[in-house]
């Protein structure tokens, strides 16, 4: 997935909670656009409930699925 497809989905207003799926099988969603912070070759992810950081690589997102239940 490309840096700015990601950017993109990640500005939307309204935002659409977002499920990121990554090459090595596992999935985080995107509640808020306030939870993940994208820079030049990866993704961050919050777990406001946990404060969980997920590090993920954009060369292993493979797809962004949009409309995921919150």
């Amino acid at each position: 997935m490309d840096r700015a497809s990601i950017l993109t989905l990640l500005a939307r207003r309204p935002f659409e909670p977002l499920k990121i799926q990554l090459s090595g099988g596992e999935s985080f969603e995107i509640r808020h656009p306030e939870d993940a912070a994208l820079g030049k070759s990866g993704l961050v992810i919050v777990d406001p409930e946990t404060d969980q950081l997920v590090i993920c690589a954009l060369l292993h997102i493979t797809s962004v699925r949009t409309s995921v239940a919150a």
